[in-house]
């Protein structure tokens, strides 16, 4: 399976061009011959743009989701539409899906089949707190669902939650065997980025692929280096921080001869 990391430009509060640069992104990753195409956090706000998040903030049906789930399907193509901010509230007008609250904002991504068909929904579960606004104006998210794509069941976390090593598990426990992690990380935790991304691929024996995006905010400056990480930890496509599209061949049988050459998973005790 090929799959292609769009590592975005990322514009603060630019949400019409920053859309745009997504759609344009998907048709160039479907160009190149991608079967799965991932964005990443907040790719149209942008993460540090908190003043903005209210005014952005749309449903599952809302027109920027709309619009990714439309190039997915133009473009035959599966697409992991980054996050956005959800208005929790328009969702459970519409009913598109269980909400963790009837109203309120959400760090949400959402993944779309080759017929823009919704598989996937994941809300951060882990906010950030450390001198940002996330934890106060977000509610976190309660599901941690996988989906089958590709031979591959694909599970999603996002940014802050790499550290936190107990929802991989978790995840891994459910089978997933592919994560994909669209995040905001800025300098200067180059090393954090690489170390924990890292971390999770060694110890659940799984693809870990982690989707930052390029670009400057008044107080943060994205790192990029978008990677995917095997199941022994090798990053296998990497970037440095400018816009760039990640490409690598991901084979779930990888996974499975990891496993057995290295059946670490079998003495988990706890």
């Amino acid at each position: 399976m090929k799959l292609v990391l769009a590592q975005l430009a990322v514009e603060p509060a630019a949400t019409e061009h920053n859309v745009d640069r997504a759609v344009e992104a998907v048709v160039e990753a479907a160009d190149r011959g991608a079967d799965l195409v991932a964005l990443p956090e907040l790719f149209n706000v942008g993460y540090f743009s908190f003043d903005v998040y209210q005014r952005a903030a749309e449903g599952l049906d809302g027109e920027t989701l709309s619009r990714l789930a439309a190039a997915a399907a133009d473009n035959g193509v599966a697409l992991l539409a980054g996050t956005v901010v959800e208005d929790l509230g328009e969702t459970v007008a519409t009913g598109a899906a269980p909400t963790p609250a009837d109203e309120g904002l959400a760090n949400t991504a959402v993944l779309f089949d080759a017929d823009g068909d919704r598989q996937l929904v994941y809300r951060k579960h882990h906010l950030f707190g450390y001198s940002s606004a996330e934890a106060e104006l977000l509610v976190p998210g309660e599901r941690i669902p996988t989906t089958e794509f590709g031979d591959f069941t694909v599970a999603v976390t996002t940014c802050y939650d790499l550290r936190f090593p107990e929802l991989y598990r978790e995840l891994q426990e459910q089978g997933a065997t592919l994560t994909l992690v669209p995040s905001a990380w800025p300098y200067p935790r180059v090393e954090h980025w690489r170390t924990l991304a890292r971390a999770r691929a060694i110890e659940n024996l799984s693809y870990v692929a982690t989707i930052n995006g390029s670009g400057e905010f008044d107080d943060a400056t994205l790192l990029g280096r978008s990677t995917v990480y095997d199941p022994w930890g090798t990053p296998v496509a990497t970037t440095d921080d400018r816009p760039a599209l990640v490409e690598t061949t991901v084979d779930p049988g990888e996974v499975d001869r990891v496993r057995e050459e290295f059946p670490a998973l079998e003495d988990t005790r706890l």
